[in-house]
């Protein structure tokens, strides 16, 4: 399956947030979307997950939805929107309680998704005894226990330290490198973007229109060693949005 925009409008009353969205994001590839400070990045991601509706415009899925997928449009968030009183085990189960699954099945894919996150030995543990990081890695198992076709990842990395980012964004190369999962990521960091993305979609200040797609051709297993040329896609996504995001930084401290 994969995702089409075509021709997507959206407005606020009478803030136009984004215009004239076309954009195709095939299966098996994680295309990250960068732009300035409040160019409706998010937006866009709750517009392809159907929180909202577009102005004008639609998103289409294109092909058939995998069959084990229980739900194929599932979101990750910043702020790991985890259940407090309930443990690592319990918050990856949470997403499989609507299906019509059997206590056996539950627990082979809740028992599968915590060892292919490397969450085992953590199943009994309660979220304030987890790190940022490992938080977010069970918000990540709680997302894959759905099988879904798209996971739509909201700033994932952003509340965590530098050192856990790194630790994370090698977690997520691993886990695609094995089940290569399909994934809209939203970032304002673009280290993450020329790390993660197999496509960077760069957005204009507001409305937000597309100013340029960059393909990193670069297996994602082996950006580690290719820094300079990591650093030159960076470079140029920054001078491609820098004098927008300093306009939109200005248009956000007036506003």
């Amino acid at each position: 399956m994969e995702l089409r925009l075509a021709g997507l409008h959206h407005r606020y009353d009478e803030v136009e947030v984004l215009r004239g969205i076309d954009l195709t994001i095939p299966a098996g590839r994680i295309v990250c979307i960068v732009g300035p400070s409040g160019c409706g990045k998010s937006t866009l991601l709750r517009l392809i997950g159907g929180l909202e509706r577009p102005s004008e415009g639609v998103v289409l899925q294109i092909g058939d939805t995998p069959t084990a997928s229980l739900n194929p449009l599932t979101y990750i968030f910043q702020d790991f929107a985890l259940l407090p009183w309930r443990t690592v085990e319990g918050n990856v189960r949470l997403g499989l309680e609507d299906h019509a699954l059997g206590q056996d099945e539950t627990e082979r894919i809740v028992a599968d998704v915590l060892a292919r996150t490397k969450l085992s030995e953590f199943r009994t543990a309660l979220p304030r005894q987890l790190s940022g990081g490992m938080k977010q890695r069970v918000a990540i198992a709680r997302a894959l226990a759905v099988s879904p076709a798209f996971l739509l990842m909201d700033e994932p990395l952003s509340a965590l330290d530098a050192q856990t980012r790194e630790l994370l964004m090698d977690d997520l190369i691993e886990l695609w490198e094995r089940e290569r999962f399909s994934a809209v990521y939203v970032t304002h960091n673009l280290a993450e973007a020329v790390r993660l993305g197999h496509k960077v979609v760069v957005l204009s200040r507001r409305p937000g229109v597309i100013r340029e797609v960059v393909e990193i051709d670069i297996a994602l297993a082996e950006r580690a060693t290719h820094g300079p040329e990591l650093e030159a896609h960076q470079s140029r996504l920054w001078q491609s949005m820098r004098d927008e995001a300093q306009a939109a930084e200005m248009e956000l401290v007036d506003g």
